[in-house]
């Protein structure tokens, strides 16, 4: 049975857009940087993160519309709120201005294009990194916008993001109450490896989990969450069976090298269990079901992970497979609906 056949609602916390060019930035921004961009080579950062017609998008333009989500996510699946992603490249930027200009040029586009035409809609916001202070401007700057729930981090970074040099976003995202999110990928210019450069963009891909696991011990022995005891973090499109064991190394090293980091009172894995929630998609599923609900009671609390579609990324070919199977009905609202609504406070 489908959510939509059960009456389940549903937040879906991964439904992607794309810019589709810098034109469509130019009403939301000033005439110095319209004129920069018509009179230079720069045309913004990479347009598209969606290549027409790739088997992973299924989307014959290439980037996906408010008529397609409607149509594909919020309406078959009976969606009361989804969390927009916009995975522009502001971080490949290196001039900190023009970071700065377009990250606000296409939180403006999501605010005019998308929220303001769609209620069910909400947004992540996408913040300049290179110059964290620049960052925090933009949060103070849509704060307080009712649309946007989330400040939004590419996973991989030029440094792991518990360094001091990102305390005014974190401060800033805490000041508005507003989630803080690492999404898949990233272009800051560094290797996605400790070892360099990979050949293939399946090295890539696979690592990028290992990224994801790296920014979790980081923030946690950095004291990031002790610093800001509100913080709440979501991991997006990075799987998410891995964590057991990353939190059973953690504690495990951690009781024998506390005394390095004596800001953190807890375990480790106490912190991930309090303020770090999970999509679900993409599912690293083992094929047997009773082995994938292993893994949810290693990870000691069924209210981690948050339902998501990875629209138009879809990893499943309908409904029934979007859930993992034999979930308790208990868990799977709190997968489809609970946990998300508790993490962004949706009323």
């Amino acid at each position: 049975m489908t959510p939509m056949q059960a009456g389940q609602p549903v937040i879906d916390c991964d439904i992607h857009t794309a810019i589709p060019n810098a034109e469509a930035l130019m009403p939301y921004l000033s005439d110095h940087w319209r004129e920069y961009i018509r009179t230079s080579a720069f045309k913004g950062a990479v347009d598209t993160a969606y290549p027409p017609n790739a088997p992973t998008t299924r989307m014959p333009a290439g980037v996906p519309d408010l008529e397609a989500v409607r149509r594909d996510v919020l309406d078959p699946w009976s969606v009361e709120l989804g969390i927009v992603n916009c995975a522009y490249a502001v971080d490949s930027l290196h001039h900190p201005d023009t970071a700065a200009a377009m990250a606000a040029a296409v939180n403006d586009w999501l605010a005019a294009e998308w929220l303001d035409k769609e209620p069910r809609l909400r947004a992540s916001m996408v913040v300049p990194t290179r110059v964290p202070e620049m960052g925090a401007r933009e949060i103070d700057r849509l704060g307080d916008h009712p649309g946007f729930v989330q400040v939004l981090l590419p996973v991989r970074s030029e440094a792991p993001y518990g360094h001091r040099r990102y305390l005014p976003i974190f401060e800033a995202a805490a000041r508005h109450d507003l989630v803080v999110s690492l999404q898949f990928g990233g272009a800051p210019g560094n290797p996605p490896t400790g070892s360099g450069w990979p050949s293939y963009y399946i090295e890539e891909y696979v690592g990028m989990a290992q990224v994801f696991q790296t920014q979790v011990l980081n923030l946690v022995v950095e004291g990031v969450f002790d610093r800001f005891p509100n913080l709440r973090m979501a991991l997006i499109e990075g799987g998410w069976t891995w964590l057991p064991s990353l939190m059973w190394r953690i504690d495990k090293d951690w009781k024998g090298l506390r005394r390095e980091v004596p800001w953190n009172t807890r375990v480790p894995s106490a912190y991930i269990r309090e303020r770090i929630r999970l999509s679900l998609q993409p599912i690293d599923a083992p094929p047997d079901p009773k082995h994938l609900l292993q893994i949810i009671e290693q990870m000691g609390s069924d209210e981690l992970l948050m339902f998501s579609t990875d629209y138009p990324h879809w990893h499943f070919d309908s409904a029934d497979e979007a859930m993992p199977a034999g979930l308790p009905s208990d868990v799977r609202r709190k997968i489809l609906y609970d946990n998300a609504r508790a993490l962004y406070r949706f009323n």
